[in-house]
């Protein structure tokens, strides 16, 4: 007879083995499911543009696939900035079957702040092309195209489709399991159907005063009515008797009638689709005069010693640089700013936060949009550095060559439309910056001078203005950093000090 302990030792051995094959079963298993490889950054040596920020790359490597294919990598779109959601595919600098090495310029991408260079994360050949140029608002992580490593498997992906289209059919499925149960259909109309006579079933309780046209509403309630421009008949009282108390005004919004653009009948007129840049400025600015609140400061200043010095600068130069009136400018707001720190501060919801460098963002009118690139520690550079620097940001701004890093930051911003011959204006606050300084042209004024004898003289006025976020930077402040720009303007020499 076999007895119990016997028993048990035989089962276990028969357990072990069934474990030790299940185990080999599930590693050959493994070794067939597909290997996902995620390229990530690297040095911005290796990547000009699109890589010079710490932002993961998205490629995936597929070494075996259900469908039989060839091994590829997937490349998605990546968020080529902090801000970005979306993508617009400008151009394709490759063409399906070409070769590709690493780093080769693959696509152009218009992102929310600029048109970005995508280059090739790995070597091979592009057997695909599945968002075609011109394609807009295509988001972050959608396949772009598909790479091989050997030229004859291109034609394998010729009738490509991506796989995670089964998303939308397995949304399809849920729809084909909720049509087999005719039932449920019915309800689910009849369901959202007592709601709405639910909604003016409500109202009923001023229909009491409804024969007299007369609404029930307290006097207060009445009174912050009339100043909001709201009607008391569409309101639902919450008092005795459905009575119109001043907290259900409160609380109501008054209905804003949106104007509808009227257009005389054969108007002609163009529309003009929106860039993700322009959608982007529209939304940080709107964002800006918001929740920020605002407040300017302006003042006149002489600048007839600063043109004479520019002027003698220059010539002194022998052509190797040409200063401008902004470069003047953009030395003595980064001095001003060390003088007076608390307005190169930056408002960051739990804390303010001060810089100890100052990095100026200046605004440069670009084709696609408004773009402000930085010069960084203006502080601590001459004119001459400054001078090449802007210039070269200027340009590379209008190519829409900028990288990531030259116009995202700054801790104040200068906006100058003294070349377009505008005297003033108030410009908006870049977020989360705490000052934008926004310069107009300089021309002669008659000015009161004491000790001439006419009792007056000419001279070259400049008019700026301030514009605070008083969160962060309070108006004796403000005063403070002005003064101390002024002064520098128009005593020139003083920022060699």
């Amino acid at each position: 007879m076999l007895s119990a302990r016997r028993l048990v030792g035989f089962i276990g051995r028969r357990g072990r083995s069934v474990a030790l094959r299940t185990s080999i079963c599930g590693l050959k298993s493994l070794s067939q499911r597909r290997t996902v490889v995620i390229w990530c950054a690297r040095d911005s040596t290796g990547f000009r543009h699109v890589l010079s920020s710490n932002l993961p790359k998205c490629g995936f490597r597929w070494f075996s696939s259900d469908s039989g294919l060839p091994s590829h990598t997937k490349v998605m779109l990546p968020a080529l900035s902090p801000t970005m959601e979306m993508g617009t595919i400008v151009s394709w600098d490759k063409q399906e079957g070409d070769e590709l090495s690493e780093g080769d310029l693959l696509a152009q991408i218009e992102t929310d702040k600029a048109t970005m260079e995508f280059e090739t994360p790995e070597e091979g050949f592009l057997a695909k092309i599945l968002i075609p140029a011109g394609s807009k608002d295509v988001p972050i992580g959608k396949l772009l195209c598909i790479i091989v490593e050997n030229k004859e498997d291109v034609a394998a992906f010729k009738d490509y489709v991506p796989e995670d289209e089964p998303t939308p059919a397995a949304a399809e499925k849920p729809p084909a399991a909720a049509a087999a149960p005719p039932p449920p259909p019915p309800p689910t109309p009849s369901a959202p159907s007592p709601p709405p006579p639910a909604t003016p079933a409500s109202p009923p309780v001023p229909s009491p005063a409804a024969p007299g046209g007369r609404v029930f509403a307290s006097p207060l309630a009445k009174k912050i009515a009339r100043e909001k421009g709201i009607e008391l008949s569409a309101l639902q009282g919450s008092g005795p008797g459905g009575r119109v108390v001043a907290q259900d005004v409160s609380v109501a919004t008054p209905a804003v009638a949106v104007p509808t653009p009227a257009f005389a009948p054969g108007a002609e007129y163009t529309d003009i689709p929106l860039t993700n840049i322009r959608k982007v400025i529209a939304k940080r600015l709107l964002e800006s005069k918001q929740t920020i609140p605002h407040y300017y400061l302006s003042v006149d200043i002489r600048v007839d010693d600063l043109l004479e010095v520019r002027k003698q600068l220059n010539l002194d130069s022998d052509g190797e640089y040409k200063l401008s009136v902004n470069d003047f400018i953009l030395k003595a707001c980064a001095l001003a700013c060390k003088k007076v720190p608390e307005a190169n501060s930056s408002w960051m919801t739990d804390v303010i936060r001060q810089h100890h460098s100052v990095d100026i963002s200046v605004a440069v009118s670009a084709e696609a949009g408004l773009i402000t690139p930085i010069v960084f520690n203006a502080d601590k550079k001459g004119l001459q550095a400054i001078s090449t620097d802007i210039n070269a940001l200027a340009e590379k701004a209008r190519n829409n060559k900028l990288q990531p890093h030259e116009f995202q930051g700054g801790t104040i911003t200068v906006s100058n439309l003294g070349m377009f011959g505008v005297k003033n204006f108030s410009a908006i606050i870049n977020p989360p910056q705490a000052c934008i300084l926004a310069v107009g042209k300089a021309e002669k004024q008659v000015l009161v001078d004491e000790d001439s004898e006419k009792g007056y003289t000419t001279g070259t006025v400049m008019s700026v203005t301030l514009s605070c976020d008083h969160r962060v930077v309070d108006g004796a402040v403000g005063a403070q950093w002005l003064a101390a720009f002024k002064t520098y303007l128009e005593k020139p020499l003083t920022m060699l000090l």
